[in-house]
């Protein structure tokens, strides 16, 4: 039998073709068979080079963990971590895990998060409270090998609690957010975030929380009534910090330690309500702050002396500011106030101004 050659060049073609989808068939098989035990996303990716140019890339819907899953899974991890059980010598966590540590604290975060927008945000509520309150803990505890665990968690403390007092005030309302997120606000606001070094991608990414909480109180009744319920708030953390002991002085200086760095840690949120309630019918909130037994130190004196200061009384915001500096001479932001309302400056503050105007002076 004779082929002409336009039926020899056909049957090249089919031939080749063949080829072709037998060598593509054997390509998709071995790359399947290498990947196929790798992580979710590597094998998402194989399928995505695999798939046909013809077929659409449709990516299943990934579905929402289960909150009362996710909050029992935190529970458990935060346990191990406040028993010690991360760092060394408990059988309930294995060796290799206490090296994972990061990885498994970002799963449960995001976990968490995640779980916020279901149907049942309740338990994912307190599984957020539950990795906050850690995060907030790590900054001073050594609950893992790391010497900046929030920095190598890669935990943006701000953004989750922004993002937890968001679903209470969607999903439990406003009466609920105004009970709840006063005590989480006074228990986990810091003045210069939640690393230790202070430096980093994190720190980078973080705010302090008056910031959100800022923009959820739209209303002047919301900032009233959330106000008078973070005041009660902050006058039971004051009751229920440990008085004089009798006989030892150790607790006493605790204590007072705790108050001067709460009014510190809050001050920005104390600055946002002094801006807005100063010379307003609510200016009698004010005066219920700065009389609280939960404040002390030279922050709140600061803070006496700017609201004397809105109201007219310079006298009494001199005296006030020259109290600041006699405690912390070197503090700018005391020294600069107290030039404005034309207080008296110690020594080693009128020594630093000079300093400074002097620096300032030579540069061109």
């Amino acid at each position: 039998m004779v082929f002409t050659f336009e039926q020899r060049r056909k049957a090249v073609l089919n031939w080749r073709s063949a080829s072709f989808v037998l060598f593509e068939q054997i390509i998709r098989k071995v790359l399947w068979t290498l990947y196929w035990r790798g992580s979710a996303q590597l094998r998402e990716r194989i399928e995505d080079e695999l798939r046909p140019p013809e077929q659409p890339d449709v990516k299943p819907k990934k579905e929402l963990p289960d909150p009362v899953a996710v909050l029992e899974q935190v529970t458990t991890f935060v346990r191990l971590a406040k028993d010690g059980a991360c760092m060394a010598g408990d059988r309930r966590v294995h060796h290799t895990e206490r090296s994972r540590w990061r990885l498994t604290f970002r799963r449960l975060a995001a976990d968490a998060l995640a779980a916020l927008h279901t149907g049942r945000p309740g338990p994912a509520q307190q599984a957020v409270a539950e990795i906050v309150g850690l995060a907030c803990a790590m900054k001073s505890c050594a609950y893992f090998h790391s010497d900046d665990p929030v920095e190598a968690a890669k935990f943006v403390v701000s953004d989750a609690v922004a993002a937890l007092w968001e679903s209470v005030l969607r999903d439990d309302g406003f009466t609920a957010f105004a009970r709840r997120v006063p005590e989480q606000l006074i228990r986990w606001e810091a003045e210069y975030g939640w690393t230790r070094r202070g430096y980093g991608q994190v720190p980078e990414k973080e705010a302090p929380l008056a910031v959100p909480l800022g923009r959820m109180l739209t209303t002047p009744d919301m900032r009233r009534t959330f106000t008078g319920s973070y005041l009660e708030a902050l006058d039971a953390a004051g009751h229920a910090d440990p008085g004089r002991p009798r006989a030892v002085h150790g607790s006493f200086g605790a204590t007072r330690y705790r108050r001067h760095e709460r009014a510190k840690d809050l001050a920005a949120w104390h600055e946002m309500l002094l801006d807005r309630f100063a010379a307003t019918p609510e200016d009698e909130l004010l005066d219920r702050l700065t009389a609280s037994p939960a404040l002390a130190g030279a922050e709140l004196t600061f803070l006496r002396a700017r609201l004397a200061e809105r109201r007219g009384d310079t006298a009494h915001a001199a005296t006030l500011a020259a109290e600041c500096l006699n405690e912390l001479p070197g503090h700018q932001h005391y020294a600069e106030f107290a030039v404005a309302v034309g207080a008296a400056l110690p020594a080693p503050t009128r020594r630093m101004l000079a300093e400074r105007a002097a620096i300032l002076g030579n540069t061109p």
